[in-house]
């Protein structure tokens, strides 16, 4: 994968359009090149920055097809997007200074910018030239990131699931082993106090292994867990001091326990 491929990746990414394959692409590509996270952050500031203010609005269930459609429709005959308007964000404090060393870095520096951007804008125009109002876009950026890996997961071709009650509400386990993600969904947790979180946890044998934290607003909460879960591991939250438990092991019995065998 060269820089420009990346550059369109980082672009779906922040727009959270990118299929299971895709992600698990830019995230490996990432990995691979580091020097390229100031293409990702870019792309994600520019996100929130276009999304900042604009009022929340409910997005279509149509749109991902919609927005595939016409990202289709506007490749050309050798297979690209269509040249996006000539932009040029550059602050004011990267502007060159009369030094032809710093102008050619700082020339280097605006076209890196401005392909990072590209597949940013030209998605921006389309999701705009499909009906989709800046409203929209701004749920689509705030969309928590475990919320985002719950849609992945359902739509993925392994997508599997398993449930519980307990006192006073109910809990679903979603996972995708080849995503390696891991969501859970519940209604009615207990409350609890300002310095306490619920705790996640992976039981694998006999053995608690922690998988984050999270917090619940009216009993409700779509929380991601953190670290790989194997075949027959039993999905367990407990009731911990704000940050987890300071041993490593559960302090208090589980408030529920989802078995995925």
């Amino acid at each position: 994968m060269n820089e420009k491929d990346f550059a369109e990746l980082s672009a779906g990414f922040a727009l959270g359009a990118l299929s299971p394959d895709d992600e698990r692409a830019y995230r490996a590509a990432l990995a691979d090149h580091p020097e390229w996270q100031a293409i990702a952050t870019a792309d994600a500031e520019t996100a929130a920055a276009l999304a900042e203010g604009a009022p929340a609005v409910a997005p279509p269930l149509e749109l991902r097809s919609k927005l595939l459609s016409a990202i289709a429709a506007s490749e050309n005959a050798d297979g690209e997007v269509a040249a996006a308007p000539d932009l040029d964000p550059t602050p004011a404090s990267r502007l060159p200074t009369g030094s032809p060393e710093t102008e050619m870095l700082q020339a280097v520096e605006r076209r890196n910018w401005s392909r990072g951007l590209f597949a940013l804008v030209a998605s921006i125009t389309l999701l705009v030239g499909i009906g989709w109002g800046a409203g929209a876009l701004s749920t689509l950026w705030q969309a928590p990131a475990a919320v985002t890996a719950l849609e992945q997961i359902e739509q993925a071709p392994d997508a599997s699931s398993a449930d519980t009650t307990f006192d006073g509400g109910s809990a679903t386990v979603h996972w995708s082993e080849s995503l390696g993600k891991v969501v859970l969904v519940a209604e009615g947790l207990p409350p609890i106090e300002g310095d306490q979180a619920y705790e996640l946890w992976f039981v694998r044998g006999d053995t608690p292994i922690a998988a984050g934290t999270f917090t619940a607003k009216d009993g409700a909460s779509t929380a991601q867990l953190t670290g790989t879960m194997q075949p027959g591991d039993t999905i367990a939250v407990t009731v911990e001091q704000a940050g987890g438990s300071p041993t490593g092991t559960p302090t208090t019995d589980p408030l529920f326990a989802v078995s995925t065998a």
